[in-house]
This record gives structure tokens, C-alpha cells and sequence, in this order.
């Protein structure tokens, strides 16, 4: 019954924070546009904020974890290369492919692995969810660029997608983090609060705008794609992958943060990289709308196994 509870109150601020973006977005007190502008916002100021305080406050000795973070990159390739294959074999029109390839293996992982990784082992285990994102999030831009040029049937260009990594806001955060960590710098007690505060909203804020974000529209010509794409994500992936990292010995919070990373719900941004690149982005937007949804579900299953299982 513990382990129930503990499960619960992981997934419910999550859950809450969503609906309630949803329900101020039906009362029309958002509109669509102020909703982009807000995302935009998030991505460029407050989740690098949050990423550079909780690498520049991380004890680096304790956090850091080659292997963890070698696991974490090879489990993100080969979760991309089973999805292709898969998604080839079954799937007809490349508009789609491109796009449940990319559902399938990219997850959401900044908005949903640090939340995650705090409720259920404080804030100083933020830092090694924070120091993995500085690997994981350019392997899901570069990943995702290949999987829908390819069915695009454009030319794959390096320095576009080099660009495009180096000049991400989270990269860039975290770059910058880690060059005042290892030089032992020490900022202004004023500006470590401010950074701070502004760092604590953007947990807060990506959830509400990520329940705002929500558009139910008809999935008609789609369904089979859609649950494949959903099962793929929330229930295969962690399946497949979170077996692999007990086996391979992680436990506590590093197994934790390797739960966000394949369980959490597709990334929001699949959205708008399969309309800049021609997918099928009416069942990438689905996706992220159900998937994000039943994560909620699903996570709090994953986490209560996990503490039955004495594994966290």
C-alpha cells in the first residue's frame, strides 16, 4: 500500500499540472498562439535555466557515471534501429514512417526526468538526470532528422544537423554549466537565487503548457498507426530497456532516470520537426496528445513495480 501511495504522488502533480493547462486552454483563457509563444519561451529561457543550476549545483564526483551514461547512448541507438526496422516492415507510406520511427524513440525526457527523479530522491539526485540530458537530447535531434529525411527522400545534410545541435538553448546550458563546474567557479549568491527561481518554473510551466498544448482531433485513417506508435513507446521500450539496466546493475536513482528516459511520453517537439519536414504531423501531434496522457498511467505502474521489486 506504501509503494501504491509513493507511485501516486510521483504521477499526480504531473497529471494535475497537465489538466489544468488543458482546462484554462478550453476556458479560452489561453489562446494558441500565446501557447507557442509560451513553449517558445520555456525552450529557450527556462529549461536552459534549470539545466545550468542543476549541473552547476551538482556534486560531480557522485553524479557522474561513464557507464550509466554509455548505457543511456547505446540504448537510445538501438531503441531508434529496432523502431525503424519495425516501422519499415509494417508500415506503407513514408509520411508515417518517418513519424512513428520518431515517436516510437524519442521521449520527453527533459520535462518528465528531472520531476520524476526529485519526487522520488530529492533534489540532489536533478544533477544526474541533468548531466545525461547533455548526451541523450542531441542523439533524439540527430536520430529523428535521419529517420525523416530518409522517408522524406531528401538529402541528409551533417552541417544542418551539427547546427542545429550546437545552437539548441539546452546545449548550450549545459556546455556552460559544465565549463563553471570543472573551473570551480562560484557565482554571487544574489545570482545563484535568482537562477534559482527562474530555474523552478520551468518544470512547472512545460507541464502546464504541455496540457495546454493538447488538441483532440479525429485519428480516422490513423488508428493503427497511433497505437502502434503509443504501445511502441510507453509500454515496449521501458519493457525492453528497463530489463536491460537491472541487469546491468543500476539501481535507486540512476535506474530511475533511465525509466523517465524510455518511459516517458514522445517529445513535443516531434510535433513540429514532422511538420518542418514533411511527415504525417496530424499523427505526430496524436502521439504526443495520447501518449502524453497515458504516460501518466503507465509511469505510476513502472514506478510501483519498481518499489515492489525493491529496485528504487
Amino acid at each position: 500500500m506504501e509503494n501504491l501511495l509513493l507511485s501516486f504522488e510521483v504521477v499526480f502533480p504531473l497529471f494535475a499540472l497537465m489538466s489544468l493547462g488543458y482546462l484554462v486552454k478550453r476556458l479560452r483563457m489561453l489562446q494558441e498562439n500565446t501557447v507557442r509563444q509560451m513553449n517558445n519561451v520555456v525552450f529557450r529561457l527556462f529549461l536552459p535555466v534549470l539545466l545550468f543550476y542543476n549541473i552547476y549545483t551538482t556534486d560531480i564526483s557522485g553524479s557522474f557515471n561513464p557507464f550509466l551514461t554509455i548505457f543511456a547512448a547505446v540504448s537510445v541507438l538501438l531503441s531508434f534501429l529496432a523502431a525503424f526496422l519495425v516501422v519499415v516492415l509494417t508500415e506503407k507510406e513514408n509520411p508515417k514512417r518517418g513519424v512513428m520511427i520518431q515517436g516510437i524513440f524519442r521521449s520527453n525526457f527533459i520535462i518528465f526526468g528531472i520531476p520524476v527523479t526529485i519526487s522520488l530522491f530529492g533534489q540532489e539526485s536533478a544533477g544526474i538526470a541533468s548531466l545525461l540530458i547533455a548526451v541523450i537530447i542531441p542523439m533524439f535531434n540527430i536520430l529523428s532528422v535521419v529517420a525523416l529525411e530518409i522517408f522524406r527522400g531528401g538529402k541528409i545534410r551533417p552541417g544542418k544537423i551539427l547546427k542545429g545541435v550546437v545552437t539548441n538553448p539546452l546545449i548550450i546550458a549545459t556546455v556552460i554549466a559544465l565549463l563553471v563546474l570543472f573551473s570551480n567557479l562560484r557565482l554571487p549568491t544574489l545570482l545563484e537565487d535568482l537562477i534559482a527561481d527562474i530555474g523552478g518554473i520551468a518544470t512547472l510551466l512545460a507541464l502546464f503548457l504541455l496540457g495546454a498544448s493538447f488538441t483532440f482531433t479525429e485519428a480516422h485513417g490513423r488508428i493503427r498507426q497511433l497505437v502502434t506508435g503509443v504501445l511502441g513507446k510507453l509500454v515496449v521500450i521501458p519493457l525492453v530497456f528497463l530489463t536491460a539496466s537491472v541487469l546491468a546493475g543500476f539501481r535507486d536513482a540512476e535506474l530511475v532516470v533511465l525509466l523517465a528516459l524510455f518511459g516517458s511520453p514522445t517529445a513535443v517537439s516531434s510535433f513540429v520537426m514532422a511538420q518542418q519536414m514533411d511527415g504525417d504531423s496530424e499523427l505526430a501531434g496524436q502521439m504526443v496528445v495520447w501518449g502524453s496522457l497515458l504516460s501518466v498511467f503507465t509511469m505510476f505502474l513502472w514506478i510501483f513495480f519498481l518499489k515492489q521489486a525493491a529496485l528504487i
